[in-house]
């Protein structure tokens, strides 16, 4: 919070975006909802809304809708704790779009008590880095077509994590509990969900030099009042209470977006870093900036998903 940040209006540094497809996850509620109304200020092709709740989805299109007449919205049922609703998801908009500018991975849980997602893997991994690992695997070849319909074509992923994942466990990942609900003894759920933060920023890192022509960007979007920790059902009492009135100090989301929004179209992101607010990057833990711990993440995550449908 004390960075030097750069400048940044979303209402004057956001260019046109006349043309462009952008895809947000989790984006009816908080930093992923006040995303999708930036954009739809600046005329995109379209913006798909991926999230869960479908009667939530649309009710917050019809809210931007009410501010914004003609924002191109269009809803997308996804489940990040789902492979099979993933796959889903992915298979519509391959068929429904001819191209994606904007990959913005947004959704996540937070605190969750110990379980596992419906493919087998520690719930808030599972949600946090595997499902958006598995999305982004099967929206590369679109990611590609997109950036081969044009020499100017500006490709972008932007990947929210945290400034969390400097409590991740020691080691950063403990592989041999990701398929595992874990006993809170062992790590707490906080832990897991700093653990699945940390995966985000790597996963990043790695990517980026896997694809060189896209431009892919971490970032941490602050210390803001978000509903992210609503569901933490981990939380003991006096965890609740204090998540509660910290809410009073924390950031609005109108500022908590700017970072995410800043990496989404601003020349001066470098990609695979991951950026503090707003544009601050060099801020990662040093298992944030670990290559060998970052492709050995990704390795065993191809492994992993690599029985899923290719689409």
């Amino acid at each position: 919070m004390f960075f030097s940040s750069k400048s940044f209006d979303p209402e004057k540094d956001i260019p046109s975006l006349k043309g462009k497809v952008i895809l947000i996850t989790g984006g009816t509620a908080g930093i992923g909802k006040q995303a999708v109304l930036e954009f739809a200020r600046h005329s995109p092709k379209q913006i798909w809304l991926a999230a869960r709740n479908v009667e939530k989805t649309q009710a917050t299109i019809d809210e931007i809708r009410s501010k914004i007449a003609e924002a191109p919205i269009i809803p997308l049922h996804l489940d990040l704790a789902s492979f099979e609703s993933i796959e889903n998801a992915a298979k519509k908009f391959i068929a429904e779009s001819d191209r994606l500018d904007i990959l913005m991975l947004n959704g996540g849980v937070a605190g969750l008590v110990p379980g596992l997602t419906e493919d087998g893997y520690e719930i808030q991994f599972g949600t946090n880095h595997m499902g958006h690992a598995l999305l982004t695997k099967l929206l590369v070849p679109k990611l590609e077509q997109t950036q081969r319909s044009n020499a100017k074509s500006d490709v972008r992923v932007v990947v929210v994590a945290s400034a969390g994942h400097r409590r991740a466990p020691r080691g950063g990942i403990l592989f041999d509990r990701l398929k595992k609900a874990d006993d809170e003894n062992i790590i707490g759920a906080y832990g897991r969900y700093c653990q699945s933060k940390l995966a985000n920023i790597l996963f990043t890192r790695h990517f980026a030099t896997l694809y060189p022509q896209y431009t892919i960007a971490a970032i941490h979007p602050g210390t803001i009042k978000t509903d992210i920790f609503s569901n933490a059902t981990a939380a003991n009492l006096a965890q609740r209470a204090l998540i509660y009135v910290a809410g009073f100090f924390l950031s609005s989301v109108e500022y908590g977006v700017k970072n995410q929004l800043w990496a989404s179209v601003s020349p001066d992101v470098q990609s695979g870093e991951y950026y503090e607010p707003i544009g601050y990057g060099g801020t990662a833990s040093q298992l944030g900036k670990d290559d060998a711990l970052a492709e050995k993440l990704w390795n065993w995550t191809e492994k992993e998903l690599s029985c899923r449908a290719k689409i």
